[in-house]
């Protein structure tokens, strides 16, 4: 299989709801993991929106509304957030601070199921590292998408209700 054509498959595969590894589609096209990667990025620089997340690659998705939450909680309460925004159709596309010395700090999250939002926690409490959220003393955002406007309503009106939600 050549690059170009390779590469319109993986595209093909990122068009999935599902995130995909380096490593599934490595294996898939029987090439190394570092070529995937290199595909991805001249796939990128050609103006196509892959995205990495903690669960592998995907296409984001345009036709979704998006919204921005400002919210505060501690750790105890991540899985809580995590659940209302989940629970009520949205996706947390991503997390995101903005550190007084080092501007804004961001990471993909591509949560969009309640075991996305288990799995999160449970990488975050075993020690391994600290979530994001810490090193603005739990002030952090999240874009958020849904099939709607009226979704994120429903979303933002439920984290206000929590305390999570801060007014930007």
């Amino acid at each position: 299989m050549k690059a170009e054509e390779r590469r319109r498959e993986i595209l093909s595969r990122l068009g999935n709801t599902e995130p995909v590894t380096a490593g599934a589609l490595s294996e898939k096209f029987g090439v190394s993991r570092q070529v995937i990667v290199q595909d991805i990025a001249i796939l990128r620089a050609r103006g196509y929106a892959v995205i990495s997340t903690s669960r592998g690659y995907m296409i984001k998705s345009r036709s979704r509304a998006e919204r921005v939450f400002k919210c505060r909680h501690s750790l105890d309460q991540l899985t809580d957030e995590g659940e209302i925004i989940v629970s009520l159709g949205g996706r947390v596309e991503d997390i995101f601070v903005n550190h007084r010395v080092y501007g804004r700090i961001c990471a993909s999250l591509g949560l969009s199921t309640m075991t996305d939002v288990e799995e999160l926690h449970r990488s975050l409490v075993s020690g391994a590292s600290k979530p994001l959220m810490s090193v603005t003393d739990g002030y952090h955002y999240h874009t958020v998408s849904a099939d709607s406007e009226e979704i994120l309503d429903c979303i933002g009106e439920k984290l206000r209700e929590r305390g999570y939600l801060l007014e930007i």
